[in-house]
Parts: C-alpha cells; sequence; structure tokens
C-alpha cells in the first residue's frame, strides 16, 4: 500500500465559488492516464504532470472534477532517485517529450501497464498472452517527420517579460501546449535528426533577415505559416513551406534559398493555406524541386511517401510494429486480408507476399494513389485499393463482391472505429482480427464491441515514442467457436 502525507497550507478565496488550494509534502505514488503521475489527497486522485513516482512535492491545485483534481507542482520537496533532469532545454514548456524526466526502463514499464490497465479495466478483456513491450533502438531523434510553425508572437519567459527591453517576437517551433496562438521558438530538437535543425534555424534566419511577416495565429495574418519536414532511412528529405497567402516573388525566393543551401533536399513542396486551421489534407500541394516523393525502406520493400502520405512517424520501429502484425495474421498464402484504415498500404504489401488477395482502405484518396504506386512499384499484383470513408465502404454489397476476408487487419487513428465499421467486421466474420491502435483506450472500447463473437489471445505492446506516454499495441483476436 503506498502512503502519503500531506497537510493544507492555504486556500485563498476567489470570488465566492472558487478555492484555490495548495498542499505540501505530496508524495506521488503511480502514473497513470495521459502520461500524468498520481498522488492522493483526502481520497481523492490528483493527477501531476512532470513528476514520477517517489517524488515529494508541494502542489497547486488548478482544476477540480467530481472525481478527481489536477495539480502543478510548485515545488520539489525531495527528488526521487529515479526522477532525471531533463536533456532538453524547452522541456515542460513546448508540449513535447514529456517523459524526459524518467528513465527509458520505467517509460517502458507504465507504457505497458498503461495497455494492460486500458484493456482490463475499460475493455473488461481477459487478455491471454501479453508480450512484453518492443523497445525503440532509438530514443533521440527517431521521428522522420515534424511540423513547425511561424508565429509573431514568440512565448516570452517570466525573465523575458520582466525585462523591458524591446525583444524579438518572430519564433519558428512548435505550439505551447493548450495555447494555440502562442508558439515556443525551438533552438534545438531531439525529435529528428539533422539537417532538421539546421535547416529550421536556416530558414528562421532568412526570414527575419528578409523581413517577411511570421503568421499571426489569433488574427490570422502574415506570410509564412508552416514548414514541413520529412526523412527516411535513407537520408532522403522533402521539405514543405506553407505560405498563409501567395507572393510569387517572396515565395520562389525563399525556396530557391532552400535549394541552393541544402542540396541533399530531394523533393521540395510549397502550399497556399488560406484558412482558420493548419491541416493540408484539403490543400493542394505544389511541387517546386526535385521528386515529388521521397522513397522509404521496410525490409525488402521501398515507399514511395508523398507530401500527405500517412507513413509511422518512427520508421525502424514501425517495420517491428508490422512484423508483429504479419506473424499475428499467421497467412499460408490462401486468405483474403481486409487492410482497414491502410494508408499509403504499407501493413496492406507488406503482407501481400503471404495472401491470396489484400483489400486496402483508406479515407484519404492521396494516400490510396500512394499505395497503388507503392504495389506498382514492388511488384505486388495482388492488392485492391479503395479511397473512401470505411464506414460507408465497408457494407454488405462490398464484402460480397470483394469477397469475405479471412483475415482483417485494422489500424484505426487515435480515435479508434465508428461503430457501423464494427458491425460490418462482425458480419463479415473473419477467423481472425489484428487491431493495432495507437490508443489502448479506443482500442478496449472497440475491442469490447467485438467481444460477442472474438477473444483476445495476445497482445503486444510497441514503443513507437520515447519520451512521450504514447504507446502502441497489437492485439491478436481469434473467432471464439475457433478457440
Amino acid at each position: 500500500m503506498f502512503v502519503y502525507v500531506c497537510r493544507i497550507i492555504k486556500k485563498i478565496e476567489v470570488g465566492r465559488k472558487n478555492k484555490i488550494q495548495f498542499f505540501e509534502n505530496v508524495e506521488i505514488i503511480d502514473v497513470g492516464a495521459e502520461g500524468k503521475a498520481i498522488a492522493r489527497i483526502n481520497n481523492k486522485v490528483v493527477f501531476v504532470p512532470y513528476v514520477v513516482p517517489g517524488d515529494i512535492v508541494d502542489l497547486r491545485i488548478v482544476r477540480r472534477k467530481k472525481n478527481y483534481l489536477e495539480g502543478r507542482v510548485i515545488n520539489f520537496v525531495k527528488k526521487s532517485d529515479e526522477h532525471l533532469e531533463a536533456f532538453c532545454k524547452h522541456y515542460g514548456i513546448c508540449g513535447g517529450c514529456k517523459w524526459q524526466h524518467m528513465s527509458y526502463v520505467n517509460q517502458l514499464k507504465y507504457k505497458q501497464k498503461q495497455v494492460i490497465d486500458n484493456l482490463e479495466r475499460i475493455g473488461k478483456i481477459d487478455i491471454g498472452v501479453v508480450n512484453t513491450i518492443l523497445p525503440s533502438e532509438y530514443t533521440k531523434y527517431y521521428r522522420n517527420k515534424l511540423e513547425f510553425t511561424f508565429s509573431n508572437k514568440r512565448w516570452l519567459t517570466k525573465e523575458e517579460i520582466d525585462n523591458e527591453s524591446v525583444l524579438e517576437r518572430n519564433a519558428l517551433g512548435f505550439h505551447v501546449a493548450g495555447m494555440f496562438d502562442k508558439v515556443v521558438d525551438i533552438e534545438e530538437c531531439f525529435l529528428q535528426p539533422n539537417p532538421s535543425n539546421d535547416i529550421r534555424l536556416a530558414l528562421k534566419k532568412y526570414a527575419i533577415d528578409n523581413n517577411l511577416q511570421f503568421f499571426d495565429l489569433r488574427s490570422q495574418e502574415g506570410f509564412l505559416r508552416n514548414v514541413i519536414i520529412r526523412n527516411s532511412i535513407n537520408g532522403e528529405l522533402m521539405i514543405i513551406v506553407v505560405f498563409y497567402k501567395e507572393d510569387k516573388k517572396k515565395r520562389e525566393d525563399i525556396l530557391n534559398f532552400l535549394k541552393k543551401r541544402f542540396p541533399e533536399i530531394k523533393s521540395l513542396m510549397y502550399a497556399i493555406n488560406g484558412k482558420a486551421n493548419d491541416s493540408l489534407s484539403d490543400q493542394e500541394i505544389i511541387h517546386f524541386a526535385g521528386k515529388s516523393y521521397i522513397i522509404e525502406q521496410m525490409g525488402n520493400l521501398k515507399f514511395k511517401v508523398g507530401p500527405k502520405s500517412f507513413y509511422q512517424t518512427n520508421s525502424n520501429q514501425a517495420c517491428q510494429l508490422y512484423k508483429t502484425a504479419f506473424s499475428y495474421a499467421g497467412l499460408t498464402g490462401s486468405e483474403i486480408v481486409y487492410d482497414l484504415y491502410t494508408g499509403t498500404g504499407t501493413i496492406a504489401n507488406f503482407i501481400a507476399q503471404k495472401a491470396k488477395k489484400v483489400v486496402g482502405i483508406e479515407y484519404i484518396a492521396e494516400a490510396i494513389t500512394d499505395a497503388k504506386e507503392n504495389s506498382n512499384f514492388n511488384n505486388i499484383t495482388n492488392t485492391h485499393f479503395f479511397a473512401g470513408d470505411i464506414k460507408d465502404i465497408l457494407n454488405v454489397d462490398f464484402i460480397k463482391k470483394h469477397g469475405k476476408p479471412d483475415v482483417i487487419i485494422t489500424d484505426p487513428p487515435r480515435a479508434g472505429m465508428h461503430k457501423n465499421v464494427i458491425q460490418s467486421i462482425l458480419y463479415s466474420n473473419p477467423e481472425k482480427i489484428v487491431y493495432v491502435s495507437c490508443n489502448p483506450a479506443t482500442q478496449a472500447r472497440d475491442i469490447e464491441l467485438l467481444s460477442e463473437k472474438y477473444k483476445v489471445t495476445e497482445i503486444q505492446p510497441v514503443d513507437m515514442f520515447p519520451q512521450t506516454h504514447h504507446v502502441e499495441n497489437v492485439a491478436l483476436l481469434i473467432r471464439k467457436e475457433s478457440t
């Protein structure tokens, strides 16, 4: 049993209803949902970020809910021996890499615990075999895609605010957590290998030296909006510069600067996005120089990755993830396989060598174009891809036309699967379902709905995102009458 010691320091009245509460000498006892740690005060759970079990802290309560509280550390009374110093100067501000203060061994332990807790408590699922989480080979510089935001409202530290001198307010970096209009100017990021940092810093300097207007996220004004940097295992680079409005000379000048300064860029693209949000899924991305894609390698296959293509952001670990899915599918060469949320067809093409026929469905039409090209690129002839909303496409007529699947592999977004998709899966009645998930909570919800016909026999957690609480999980579901 965990023990905590705390006492109220003070309560400050704010209006009639709200009270700001401070507690001291609170022991952190566990790690819970969304990567936050857990304490208990007066038998109520308190979620606290940026701490580890064993820390003794003074807390300020920042939010009160019916069943829990949320707190913020105002002082460390004593740090646990397991509490590490963060290696990034932007830790705690930019919103990323929130587990830098935790050893990688402990990160893996709590990620595995998160998967099991979600399946057993939310899904009320008898899991079966639980395999040890697969660690990432690299814990830094593992991402193949980052998106940075230009902003004329750089996030200022308290020391900078107190300094009355005029400060440079332009930034190129990440959003401050919970503040859409504030951006942390990133000096060095440990997520993506160079030349990612060099490109970002050179682009920012060029923009400032040439008086280019950084975007104002609140008033929706400016010229430079975003830059996306993609790289592959083989070192190929794609850069997409996003402008808020067209200015042909300024646009061509900055793109030509990148082309000349970084000749290693294989694909240079741009977009003009004048709408309220940053999403590019509905925008035209225009080819400027080099190729319109980069090549990613996975095993003995090569994949064309375009500017809108979805590809797992940890390339090395994606191979481990798909090997697990392939193993769970247990293909012999005679099966019809449906690959739902196929993206650019990475899983579909990865498993096609051992299947009779693979049917891939994906919402984004450009991704399906990439999937077909990837099959052609690798001389794969037994894949069939379809673009559209899966809840509308995957129906009785579709299944009758393309054949009932023996195996379904599904890799949905964080929100999980629509209930109509689940009903279609139940109707199609495959022998096996391989459920790949980036959100164990929605995976547990969906598996519970599938449990009328299917039983989880094995799971394999996979760490795709070191220094964060995010975890992937692969679950093998077998039709009950087959067990």
